[in-house]
């Protein structure tokens, strides 16, 4: 059998899945936007252009979120059309556990500062 034919042979019988691979200009749409969704929050942290912390923590998950959203699309090429929409599936199941676990774990942890942590020299003065 010549390489040629083998080469051919080699290629039947195998699905594609429905997975696109991406092209340069997308992947580098994805690194500019990766870059940029990431230079905002350092800015945000170096600058100190907001006064209130919390706002600016919740905007850097804001740019997290979009982080992840850019990555999934433009370098792990997830759609509703690959694998019959298996990924997507997946990925809603990973994000339910996620979030259950982080949400879970954000409340343990602000009982236990409430509940446990020392208290402030002024508290402890007024302690029987």
């Amino acid at each position: 059998m010549s390489a040629e034919a083998a080469h051919h042979d080699h290629g039947h019988g195998h699905e594609g899945g429905g997975a696109s691979h991406g092209s340069f200009g997308g992947y580098v749409t994805g690194f500019v936007l990766s870059v940029i969704l990431t230079a905002i929050p350092f800015w945000l942290v170096m600058a100190r252009p907001l006064e209130s912390g919390l706002w600016t923590g919740i905007i850097i998950m804001a740019f997290a979120a979009m982080q992840i959203v850019v990555h999934m699309v433009y370098f792990l090429h997830m759609n509703t059309k690959s694998e019959g929409g298996w990924t997507v599936l997946a990925l809603i199941f990973t994000v339910t556990l996620v979030v259950i676990t982080l949400t879970g774990s954000l409340w343990v942890m602000h009982h236990m500062n409430a509940n446990m942590m020392p208290m402030s020299v002024e508290q402890l003065r007024h302690q029987p």
